[in-house]
């Protein structure tokens, strides 16, 4: 097998000593039944709580201890492309420490992520039990979003300023399956700067206002207050969410494939 950056990875046995480094896998691995294994988890990783609050913290995605880390002596290290430092990754596989490094961009990827980590874990069974809910439920989401008109949203990730995704995420993706399509989704960026008098001239119909990365809060709604004429502010569809469904891989994808829809009207209820 091949993790994202083309490296080939193949364990003898099943991982007994796992660090995480992102914190959808940290919840994807607990749900394969590794949460014995974990020794290592982020200052970020905060599900499952019951779990992650035994565990061992090494600091940040960007900023992990990597000396910690080195001395839990795992058998197993777990990163992404993006919210990792490629650095970092070089550093531990240069102290012969395996590390798996993961990035699905889209649903049907992050998916398939739960199958490889399965395999790369002997947890294949669990991984495809999982599966077994998550495929179907995707498909039926997808094919029901298809006979509709996408509904423009604006999402944001970041206040002061003002950030948001393009197609070229899996957020976007997210959204796609679910019936609705940023509002920048054609911006060269995938992280675009945007202001305000800009996100009213796309004339979203839904803004949603995570609280992850950026923790809005109710008090946010206001900024959007002088745009009166954007349908979104009309209709009063600002809607303050868990950003959890919207951007972590794994099992936490039913969720969002049950919840996302009726959010924006993209399936009758």
């Amino acid at each position: 097998m091949k993790d994202a950056t083309g490296c080939g990875l193949a364990l003898s046995r099943p991982p007994r000593r796992i660090v995480s480094l992102i914190p959808s896998i940290t919840e994807t691995l607990c749900h394969l039944g590794l949460a014995d294994a974990l020794v290592g988890v982020t200052a970020y990783c905060v599900e499952p709580r019951a779990v992650v609050r035994e565990k061992t913290r090494i600091g940040g995605e960007k900023d992990p201890d990597l000396t910690a880390i080195r001395a839990l002596q795992p058998d197993l290290v777990i990163a992404n492309v993006e919210e990792n430092v490629r650095e970092h990754v070089e550093t531990l596989r240069g102290w012969d420490i395996p590390v798996w490094v993961t990035y699905p961009r889209t649903v049907a990827q992050g998916l398939a992520m739960i199958r490889e980590l399965g395999e790369l874990t002997h947890t294949a069974a669990r991984a495809q039990a999982i599966l077994a809910d998550l495929e179907p439920l995707f498909a039926r989401v997808r094919a029901a979003t298809a006979r509709r008109r996408p509904v423009p949203v604006f999402y944001a990730i970041w206040r002061t300023p003002w950030m948001t995704i393009s197609a070229d995420t899996y957020i976007h993706d997210l959204l796609a399956v679910c019936g609705a399509v940023s509002v920048f989704g054609d911006h060269p960026s995938r992280y675009p700067t945007v202001t305000l008098d800009e996100v009213a001239a796309r004339r979203p119909e839904v803004i949603v206002l995570p609280d992850e990365p950026f923790r809005f809060r109710r008090s946010h709604v206001a900024d959007f207050a002088p745009y009166v004429d954007v349908p979104a502010v009309r209709a009063g569809r600002i809607h303050l969410v868990d950003g959890k469904p919207f951007s972590w891989h794994g099992p936490r994808v039913g969720e969002a494939l049950l919840t996302l829809p009726a959010l924006f009207g993209a399936i009758d209820d």
